[in-house]
């Protein structure tokens, strides 16, 4: 099985699947951050400030929605780890 959770650089992140969505979430130093897609893994990908927050903006890419993520954690983008479950994820 794929791995579902990593941490790195103070940042953990966790892949889950709800019935209706694949959601990766980040946390470091008590911020949160995550991404969700559609379970069926092809519509855009919603970024949130936490897992059930609203939306704040939806990209296509992968490595866009990781950006933006990162920019809400207040660090770099190549500082937040993705679990391999979750290295598919965007369009």
């Amino acid at each position: 099985m794929a791995e579902r959770e990593t941490t790195a650089n103070g940042i953990t992140a966790q892949y889950d699947e709800t019935e209706t969505e694949r959601l990766l979430t980040f946390e470091s130093d008590g911020s949160t951050a995550a991404i969700a897609q559609n379970r069926e893994g092809y519509a855009m990908l919603k970024v949130r400030p936490a897992a059930d927050g609203d939306e704040l903006e939806r990209y296509y890419g992968f490595d866009m929605a990781l950006d933006h993520a990162a920019e809400l954690l207040n660090v770099a983008p190549h500082d937040l780890p993705v679990p391999e479950a979750a290295a598919d994820m965007g369009m």
